[in-house]
């Protein structure tokens, strides 16, 4: 049986800054922005080279207080370029945090959810 993560959902307070935010700051993909109702909005969003997606947007239900996203986190070829991008852009990303199982970058949306980027370091 195979699974498949594809979409995970991130409570935000304003969806047209959230869009800005993640579209034009951090690079992900405008997938799919729908106004359904004047009650709800679906945006998704996809990282270059993911499967994997994001979503917010208005009456979607969700029992998430906006800011309390923890622990999403992507895998880049290279932190130090990633970084760079980041703080060329206007985010507020932390410096490269060197473990033995990878390099880090830090960072939080516009609401506070927490993010980070690892390129794995292999061994030898």
């Amino acid at each position: 049986m195979d699974i498949k993560l594809e979409l995970v959902f991130v409570p935000v307070t304003d969806v047209d800054r959230a869009k800005a935010f993640y579209v034009d700051q951090v690079g992900f993909h405008a997938d799919f922005d729908q106004v359904v109702n004047p009650e709800l909005r679906f945006v998704q969003l996809t990282p270059p080279g993911s499967a994997c997606s994001i979503a917010f947007g208005t009456g979607l239900g969700l029992d998430m207080a906006p800011g309390s996203q923890r622990g999403v986190q992507c895998v880049v070829e290279d932190a130090d370029a990633v970084r760079a991008e980041l703080v060329a852009k206007g985010v507020d990303a932390s410096e490269v945090d060197e473990q033995a199982w990878g390099r880090f970058v830090y960072f939080a949306d516009p609401d506070g959810n927490s993010w980070s980027f690892q390129q794995i370091v292999r061994p030898g």
